[in-house]
């Protein structure tokens, strides 16, 4: 007896079609397509609903303060090499000033990860 696949079932292991790179450069770096929404919520049960949802993703809050923490660490040294081996001042500073940027990016995601980790919701 042959079976016939019907065409749904042809290829059961197809992978879904590839995002573009600059999506995928956004959410290695951002986290925000991650969360939901708590303040759009209709009602009590959708809100307590994307607030779950929220606490159960800030587990991957941590990944993103290491790939921040690799950032702020890489600008500063780009900084550093710029200013002590290049004497390229302007150079050294925009590296600078993004390592400081980024090291602002890391305590927002430590603040949003305790938050969202250890808060006490009602």
């Amino acid at each position: 007896m042959t079976e016939t696949l019907k065409p749904e079932q042809e290829h059961p292991a197809q992978e879904p079609a590839a995002l573009p790179f600059r999506t995928l450069l956004y959410r290695f770096l951002f986290f925000d397509w991650l969360f939901r929404d708590v303040s759009a919520a209709r009602n009590l049960f959708e809100r307590h609903a994307a607030l779950q949802h929220n606490i159960y993703m800030s587990r991957y809050l941590p990944i993103y303060m290491r790939r921040w923490s690799v950032l702020a660490t890489f600008d500063f040294g780009l900084g550093f090499l710029c200013e002590r081996g290049l004497q390229a001042t302007v150079l050294s500073a925009c590296f600078f000033t993004w390592s400081c940027m980024t090291i602002a990016g890391i305590v927002v995601i430590v603040v949003a990860w305790i938050f969202l980790t250890f808060g006490r919701f009602l």
